[in-house]
């Protein structure tokens, strides 16, 4: 029985993992899960390319003098006083903002960005992925870290598409 183990592809074999990712994109499938037993895998894709959302800014009067306090029983959280366009992960995997550890980092916070500047990299099972900003504007805001675990859909960047 032991003989057979190296024969038998197991969900979490690197072979079966690399089979199951070209299955999913010969025949366009976005998630697969598997189980054997107490063992489970399962695998989800997003996009070719980060998913871009626009946040609408609510109608503000912008405050002369003082800001004015909110009113009614709870404060909702601030919201941003523009519309900013929001960069995701397209996969779960390790975020890198430098093509290698000698280089300078693709974006920082006021560079300009069109929808071909790379703005990081995401490695998912050895492969690494350049993510672009499919977006026009200047960088407001890196929410993750130099090799931060990231969550397929977890916000990277927001751009200000008015900078």
């Amino acid at each position: 029985m032991a003989d057979e183990a190296p024969n038998n592809p197991r969900p979490f074999n690197v072979k079966t993992v690399k089979y199951l990712i070209t299955l999913m994109s010969q025949h366009d499938l976005s998630e697969i899960d598997l189980r054997e037993g107490d063992l489970r895998i399962r695998l989800a894709r997003g996009t070719l390319g980060p998913t871009v959302t626009t946040i609408a800014a609510p109608p503000v009067a912008l405050p002369t003098a003082a800001p004015v306090a909110p009113s009614g029983p709870a404060a909702a959280p601030a919201k941003p006083a523009k519309a900013l366009t929001e960069i995701k992960s397209p996969t779960p995997g390790t975020f890198y903002s430098k093509p290698n550890p000698e280089s300078e980092t693709f974006v920082r916070v006021g560079s300009r960005v069109s929808p071909t500047t790379v703005v990081c990299i995401i490695e998912a099972m050895k492969i690494f992925n350049e993510i672009t900003a499919d977006c026009t504007g200047v960088v407001a805001e890196i929410l993750v870290e130099n090799q931060q675990a990231v969550e397929y859909g977890q916000v990277l960047f927001r751009i200000d598409p008015t900078g």
